[in-house]
């Protein structure tokens, strides 16, 4: 398998699971933001891709890669970047979520316990 359908898949697959996720989210923390933090991600990739590349400090098989660089660094190396777009606030809204809800859990548990007090009296 190549790194482009491998990335391909890995993405598509991202992507499934954690759109719907983010489409939770405030609407204006929707999109904004994430495409801000992929064009970051993607430039950043480019220029240390790139200089680890020149460096020599890693290779690819070119049977394994499409060939296609973008100012030195493998067209398929820009999926990371992608996937990390997506997963990273997909995480966060999910953990985010169980946070509230445990925090609403003890809120409602300490309000019944102090509710059971004050009728005892």
């Amino acid at each position: 398998m190549t790194n482009i359908v491998m990335n391909v898949v890995v993405v598509v697959a991202l992507a499934a699971v954690c759109v719907p996720v983010l489409r939770r989210r405030a609407p204006g923390t929707r999109s904004g933001p994430l495409l801000v933090a992929g064009a970051v991600m993607v430039a950043l990739t480019l220029v240390f891709d790139t200089v680890m590349i020149a460096a020599g400090l890693y290779t690819y098989a070119p049977d394994k890669i499409l060939g296609v660089r973008l100012w030195g660094a493998p067209l398929e190396d820009f999926a990371y970047p992608v996937a990390a777009v997506l997963l990273v606030p997909a995480t966060w809204t999910v953990l985010e979520g169980r946070a509230r809800r445990v925090a609403r859990a003890a809120a409602e548990e300490t309000t019944a316990t102090e509710t059971m007090t004050t009728e005892e009296r």
